[in-house]
């Protein structure tokens, strides 16, 4: 049976890590400001926002929501991203998503100052991660390299299967292992379709998927040995589950990430980790 890897472990590493940045930073007269802007009211955002707050202001960062109207124009909402923007007191801008219909969520992200940008999602930090010099990058990726980098493995030369080809996930987390030397393959709809999804799952040594669809990927796919980490977070009845069929990929795992209690509390971590990063470069700390 592969070892169990604790999300709560390694977020309360990154935590410890951000309250000593925080002293520091408080030291000076500096305290982080995070504004989350959004658009409508959406439950889901809602809850998320309140479990930002909370994990934000447990460690000593402000937090704010800036809630607009559901019939904001485009213009609108970039030219109140454009004032967070200048606002010195603000060091952290987060979008919430989705947004309403006419509205493109890429172009609203590409107006988030680069070093406001607690997401990675604006194109200049993206393209630092191409560039294998990334100073933040979207949440989720960055906590799944973290999680890989816990379970001591090298990634040289190691092969990778990334299931799953977003912009937030797959891709960066892609860039990101192909700079450590590892051999990555991304799948997605079309490898599906072509019915070599299996094919590769197989000898995937690292396996991470992110598609968002329960139990895409049988347990006895696994390669024997492998590191499986799942970020997909789906719910089957009154149950949380994965994109992967946990009970039998543990038997063949030699690591592999819970559902839920894995990938997530890290991912809160690293958002916390990055914003006080960036208000760091800001206050030149």
């Amino acid at each position: 049976m592969g070892n169990i890897i604790d999300g709560k472990v390694i977020s309360e590493k990154i935590k410890d890590q951000v309250k000593k940045e925080l002293e520091l930073l408080k030291s000076k007269g500096i305290t982080p400001k995070l504004v989350a802007v959004s658009v409508g009211e959406n439950p889901a955002s809602i809850v998320y926002m309140n479990q930002q707050k909370k994990n934000c202001e447990k460690i000593g960062i402000n937090y704010e929501i800036l809630q607009l109207p559901e019939n904001i124009s485009e213009i609108e909402l970039c030219d109140n991203i454009e004032k967070l923007n200048k606002n010195q007191d603000v060091t952290g801008i987060i979008l919430q998503l989705p947004l309403p219909k006419g509205i493109d969520s890429r172009k609203v992200q590409s107006k988030i100052a680069p070093e406001k940008d607690v997401e990675g999602v604006n194109p200049s930090n993206m393209g630092w991660i191409l560039y294998g010099r990334a100073i933040i990058g979207p949440c989720t990726a960055l906590a799944v390299k973290e999680i890989i980098e816990y379970t001591g493995v090298n990634l040289y030369g190691k092969e990778v299967v990334m299931v799953g080809h977003s912009d937030i996930v797959g891709k960066p987390v892609a860039l990101l292992l192909v700079d450590k030397f590892a051999t990555v393959s991304i799948c997605h709809i079309g490898t599906f379709d072509a019915g070599k999804l299996e094919e590769h799952v197989k000898r995937a040594e690292i396996l991470i998927v992110a598609v968002g669809k329960a139990n895409l990927i049988p347990g006895d796919w696994i390669k024997e040995g492998a590191i499986v980490i799942d970020v997909g977070i789906n719910k089957v009845g009154d149950k949380i589950v994965g994109d992967v069929e946990f009970d039998k990929a543990k038997e063949r795992a030699s690591w592999i990430t819970p559902v839920p209690g894995g990938v997530g509390p890290v991912t809160t971590a690293i958002l916390l980790r990055n914003i006080v990063v960036l208000t760091k470069m800001q206050k030149g700390v």
